[in-house]
């Protein structure tokens, strides 16, 4: 591997000035700056990152631990989508000229130490941890030395975080469907122990109490098993549940696209068409499902993507700028993607 050296000595030059080249020093002639380059480039000579590391204190590396990559194996939504914020990550910091080291957990939180402990070594500038759903999160003490960016995740210690609006994304996806006529609105909720089923639950019902609509609990179901062998028993039970109310829903709130796809089959199965006889909504856009499914299936967005590069953006902020967050928790919201599963209600249809 060539030196420092060996680009001086084909150069003809000092090795001082072979760095001067390499740092942009204006004292080096146009001349000897090609002369080196000239050599540098025959060579293959790849200047020392580390070396550059220990004069500026900088290394232009920022780490990120996550287990959105493999996917959590039991009790959570989990899977390529949550890629989507990596994405987002990686997107600023590459525009920013920084290179991220991404590490995943396989699931097991007991990787996260000695994952932080590597990139450490590696001298990261800052660490990302990426949830691979909305939850809370305890980090171990080691990550507290860090320029730490939770995303996806708080914590109790209140670390700066980027969080999905969930309480604003159902509220907006419910006050859209009542606007389109429903007023018997099913709502096939995530698990309980999941921290967005208490806030889009809040949204739900807010979006109701706005147009004076009684909520109603035998229109709320929670169905989801996190992809469980039960879940779609679990799924039929309920739809069957809401179909045999004395009023039954007009449409069917899904708390994520891959339970839409579940529902649709059980519906057609039952006879029930989709939009004619029942109208069906999600929650993400997955657009793998909501873009391929028939009907394409109207859903509100999960952010990802800007959530990524939100949170790149409050990195930034600190190494470049050292400037404090002006909140230490921001909520981004998802757009509502309508499409043709859902038709107007009874209340337009009767105008």
């Amino acid at each position: 591997m060539a030196t420092i050296y060996d680009v001086a000595t084909m150069a003809g030059v000092s090795p001082k000035t072979v760095s001067r080249v390499m740092n942009g020093e204006a004292t080096v002639t146009a001349r000897t700056r090609e002369t080196v380059e000239a050599a540098m480039h025959q060579l293959g000579y790849v200047p020392s990152s580390a070396a550059r590391a220990m004069r500026s204190h900088r290394t232009g590396l920022v780490g990120l631990v996550t287990g959105a990559i493999s996917g959590h194996p039991v009790g959570g939504p989990s899977g390529l989508p949550e890629l989507q914020i990596v994405e987002g990550i990686q997107r600023v910091l590459a525009d920013a000229g920084l290179t991220l080291l991404i590490s995943d957990t396989g699931g097991d939180a007991a990787r996260v130490t000695p994952l932080v402990r590597t990139l450490r070594g590696h001298r990261v500038e800052g660490l990302f941890y990426v949830a691979d759903h909305h939850q809370r999160v305890t980090l171990p003490e080691v990550a507290r030395a860090e320029r730490l960016v939770l995303v996806n995740a708080f914590d109790e210690a209140g670390t700066r975080c980027v969080l999905p609006d969930d309480i604003h994304g159902q509220q907006a996806l419910t006050e859209a469907l009542i606007a389109h006529g429903h007023r018997r609105i099913g709502f096939l909720t995530l698990p309980t122990a999941i921290v967005a089923h208490r806030l889009r639950l809040d949204g739900y019902r807010a979006a109701l109490a706005a147009v004076g609509i009684a909520y109603d609990a035998s229109l709320v179901i929670d169905a989801d098993r996190g992809g469980a062998p039960e879940e779609r028993a679990a799924l039929m039970a309920a739809v069957d549940a809401l179909l045999a109310l004395d009023a039954p829903p007009t449409v069917l709130c899904c708390g994520n696209d891959r339970l839409a796809v579940t529902v649709y089959g059980i519906l057609r199965a039952r006879g029930v068409a989709v939009p004619g006889a029942m109208s069906v909504a999600g929650y993400d856009d997955y657009r793998v499902i909501s873009e391929t499914l028939y009907p394409p299936l109207t859903t509100m967005e999960l952010p990802y993507g800007r959530m990524g590069e939100q949170a790149a953006r409050m990195m930034l902020d600190e190494l470049h700028c050292g400037a404090a967050p002006a909140s230490a928790s921001i909520v981004v919201r998802g757009e509502l993607k309508w499409r043709s599963s859902v038709t107007p209600g009874p209340e337009l249809e009767i105008q």
